[in-house]
Order: structure tokens, then C-alpha cells, then sequence
């Protein structure tokens, strides 16, 4: 224990158990069947379903709404947020983050409640409201960490060359905030496309995300449909995860 490495132990063996273990355990049931020989029939009955691609879709559909809300919403306030020429204070930026502190099934909950004691009818525009007020903080937060962490000086210098704000803002500013942005898009739109809970409180169970489907599947011991369909998820987070850091290593590299 007198080696530094020695205390990675506790984080190695935490690793293995909760994350490379359950990964394994989803590949093991997505590729067998149900005597535990292997089998490809998981992942094309997915494709042959028309349930779930219809469900995939609809999932698709939502979570792209979804951010944009949050992207017309999240970016004026971070750049709010983060131009000194606002009076701001910290504990204003904290106020955004709160909702965050709050356990996200109790902010659905309430949120719902909300809406039944209004009369509101749930459907596709309370989950998206709900879905947009849940994630909200996610795009936020780190367009607000680039922009206020950003040079000013690119933009004075913008300025000084006869630029106008809205030439500097899309010029300057936006291109640089890029990296913020494509980092809240990863954080809102992946969760929207595997939430359940959600939308079973916002609509009433009326509108079933693909989340939804994998948690039917795996409370029915479907066991090796459902673990298909979560490891096509898992597959498309990671595509979209390394294309996300592609991106962002081109815009910081400024090849963009």
C-alpha cells in the first residue's frame, strides 16, 4: 500500500463490478438465446420488428425536439450568463444548476402533478416541457463553461477590424462555443432517447420511448431481447460519442 498505484485498487475493482461486468453481461445475453447457445436472432429480430423500430423512431424523433428546446433556450441564457456586461453573480448561475441537486424522478413527479392540477391533457408537449425543463441544466451548464472561459480578445480584435456584434457573435463566438454545445447536445439527446420514467408519468404511459421498450422486455424475463436492444444503444451512444469527439478536437484545432 506504500505504492501510489495501490490506491487505484478500490477504483479498479469498482470499475470491473459495475461497469465492465454488467457491459459483458449484456453482451453475453444479447448474443444467446435462452439455453445459452449464441445466436444473432436478438439483433435481427429488432430490425424485423416493426414495434420497436416505430418506438426507435419516435424515440429519435423526441430527443431531437427535445434538444433543440434546450438549445434555443440553454444557449442565450449561458451566453447571458456569461457576458460581463450583465449584472451577474454567481449565485445566479448557481440558480440554473439547482434543479440539477433535485432527484430527477421527483422533478417528474411534480412536474406531472403540476399538470393535472392545471387540467392540462398529458401527451407529446407535457413530456416534451417536462423532458426540456429535466435536461435543460445539462446544456446549460457547459455552453455557459466554454463561453465563460473564452478570450475576449478574439472579440475585441473582431471589433477593432470594423466587425458588428451580430458579425462577432457569428464569427467568433459561436464557432468557438461550438465544443459547449456539441457536449450538451451529447448530454440531453442520448438520455432523451433512453429515458422510461419520463414519459411514462408525462403522457400517462400514452407514449412509449425506447427506453420504455427495454424495461417491458427485461420486467417480462425477457432477458436476451431486451439485453439486444440495450447493447444497440450502447453502440449508438458509441458512435455518436467518438463522431462528438471528432468534431470537437477539429473545432478546437480550428479546422472548422
Amino acid at each position: 500500500m506504500s505504492k501510489r498505484s495501490s490506491w487505484a485498487l478500490p477504483y479498479f475493482i469498482f470499475l470491473v463490478l459495475f461497469v465492465v461486468l454488467p457491459l459483458l453481461l449484456i453482451v453475453f445475453y444479447a448474443l444467446t438465446d435462452g439455453n445459452g447457445h449464441f445466436t444473432l436472432a436478438n439483433i435481427t429480430r429488432f430490425f424485423s420488428d416493426g414495434d420497436s423500430l416505430s418506438t426507435f423512431a419516435l424515440s429519435i424523433e423526441v430527443a431531437i425536439e427535445n434538444t433543440l428546446l434546450c438549445i434555443l433556450i440553454g444557449y442565450p441564457t449561458a451566453w447571458i450568463l456569461a457576458n460581463k456586461d450583465y449584472n451577474r453573480s454567481a449565485v445566479t448561475v448557481v440558480l440554473f444548476i439547482l434543479p440539477m441537486w433535485v432527484n430527477a424522478l421527483m422533478r417528474t413527479l411534480a412536474t406531472a402533478e403540476l399538470f393535472t392540477m392545471a387540467g392540462v391533457t398529458l401527451g407529446k408537449g407535457t413530456l416534451l416541457f417536462g423532458m426540456c425543463y429535466d435536461y435543460l441544466p445539462f446544456m446549460i451548464y457547459p455552453i455557459y463553461n466554454v463561453l465563460n472561459k473564452m478570450d475576449v480578445s478574439y472579440s475585441e480584435a473582431a471589433q477593432d477590424l470594423g466587425a458588428k456584434p451580430s458579425e462577432v457573435f457569428r464569427k467568433v463566438t459561436l464557432p468557438l462555443s461550438m465544443p459547449g454545445v456539441l457536449s450538451g447536445v451529447m448530454m440531453v439527446f442520448m438520455p432523451t432517447v433512453s429515458t422510461f420514467a419520463i414519459s411514462e408519468f408525462l403522457t400517462n404511459n400514452k407514449i412509449k420511448l425506447f427506453g420504455t421498450i427495454i424495461q417491458e422486455n427485461i420486467n417480462n424475463s425477457m432477458w436476451n431481447y431486451g439485453a439486444a436492444l440495450s447493447l444497440i444503444m450502447l453502440v449508438i451512444i458509441a458512435i455518436t460519442t467518438m463522431l462528438q469527439k471528432d468534431n470537437s478536437e477539429q473545432l478546437e484545432g480550428g479546422t472548422i
